[in-house]
């Protein structure tokens, strides 16, 4: 499974980059970066996160470091599938 790419499709769907989000790598800057990222983008993409990859994921888990980048939020996910 590559998780960053999964990762990078959530993104492009939940934040209806249309295809933008193809240009995503795993050092693409997200928060402040990408416009539609914004605070109900989050939450829709940790719910996102949840279901495509079965994680749930804690209010006192994430912070903005998690989503800083394409490469921080896939190591999160990476983390969380070998709890």
């Amino acid at each position: 499974m590559d998780v960053t790419r999964e990762v990078i499709q959530l993104l492009d769907d939940v934040l209806s980059l249309g295809g933008r989000g193809a240009a995503l790598t795993r050092d693409s800057h997200l928060l402040g970066a990408v416009p539609e990222f914004d605070s109900m983008a989050v939450v829709s993409l940790i719910t996102a996160l949840e279901e495509q990859f079965g994680i749930a994921v804690d209010d006192d888990e994430i912070d903005g470091a998690t989503f800083a980048t394409v490469g921080t939020l896939s190591d999160f996910v990476s983390d969380k599938l070998t709890m």
